[in-house]
């Protein structure tokens, strides 16, 4: 491919050598992908949506409108309809907003700082630390995550919000520290960490400063990806009961409300599954792209 660049090649699905794609490059690419940019918009609206509920909603939305009746359909007065209580469904959409995208950025965080941590240490060790680290990030992924909350829920009982994001996180970080052990282990034999060790640097700095900002771009992906996939699982937690508590709207307990009068209440579980499934496939779009952007970078799935 003649003239090819680092972001071209990327676009056609060829590999990139790490690092070889420039934050300019990977910022021009990204401004002129129509993809990215729909992605982009519609998550930052669904963000905007939720950080401004108190002032959006037009309802408290633990507030019961009539008492005495019950799930109304869409009107002029409630653009959704309302729910089984007779709570507005908008209000309640747009709070569950706020609790799912904040459950699941700051759940997916905590398992990328945690699985960056134990995956840079096995690399740069090496020898036996690495595969006693590894081992144990196998048995870890030999267990399904949603076997694994389930248990953790079923043991517990009912979970607060911070329980919530705790057991999501400390579940969720196994892909990623095989993914940054891969990189550092790509990256700790390039000629500047050599460098940087002749000059007398000590481990630490040299992974820190030298090997971990090298080998963040596919960690950005990967965690990307994980907020979508946490945002679903914390859904089903939910849909199933044992994710957050009542009054409190999330969209899969609101999907849950609406289940058993599906024929004829549809709009109870569709509004609120629209809204999950429009924003994990932007979030699934925006790590696509970016992972485009940054050479085609494998990911695992989180």
């Amino acid at each position: 491919m003649p003239n090819a660049t680092p972001v071209s090649m990327a676009l056609d699905g060829a590999p990139v050598p790490a690092g070889s794609v420039s934050p300019g490059r990977i910022a021009s690419f990204l401004r002129r992908d129509p993809a990215f940019a729909a992605a982009a918009i519609t998550l930052f609206v669904v963000a905007v949506a939720g950080i401004l509920a108190p002032v959006l909603a037009p309802y408290d939305p633990a507030q019961l409108i009539d008492a005495s009746a019950r799930a109304q359909p869409p009107s002029a007065e409630h653009w959704l309809g309302t729910d089984p209580l007779n709570r507005d469904l908008l209000s309640r959409i747009l709070y569950g907003a706020r609790i799912s995208l904040g459950i699941s950025l700051v759940a997916v965080t905590l398992a990328t700082i945690v699985g960056t941590a134990w995956g840079a240490a096995a690399g740069y060790a090496g020898g036996w630390v690495d595969a006693l680290l590894m081992r144990i990030v196998d048995a870890g992924l030999a267990i399904p995550r949603i076997l694994l909350l389930l248990s953790v829920v079923a043991f517990w009982g009912r979970l607060t919000i911070p329980a919530i994001v705790l057991l999501l996180g400390m579940t969720g970080w196994f892909a990623a520290s095989r993914l940054a052990r891969d990189s550092v282990r790509a990256t700790r034999e390039q000629d500047f960490v050599l460098a940087a060790r002749a000059t007398g640097a000590s481990p630490a700095r040299v992974l820190v400063r030298h090997i971990l900002p090298h080998a963040m771009t596919p960690m950005l992906v990967a965690a990307t990806l994980g907020v979508g996939q946490v945002i679903v699982v914390e859904a089903g937690l939910s849909f199933l009961g044992y994710g957050v508590a009542p009054p409190a709207a999330t969209w899969g307990g609101l999907i849950r409300d609406g289940r058993e009068v599906i024929a004829t209440a549809w709009w109870m579980s569709v509004f609120p599954g629209l809204a999950l499934a429009i924003t994990v496939l932007a979030i699934n779009v925006l790590g696509d792209r970016l992972r485009a952007a940054m050479g085609g970078t494998q990911v695992p799935a989180p």
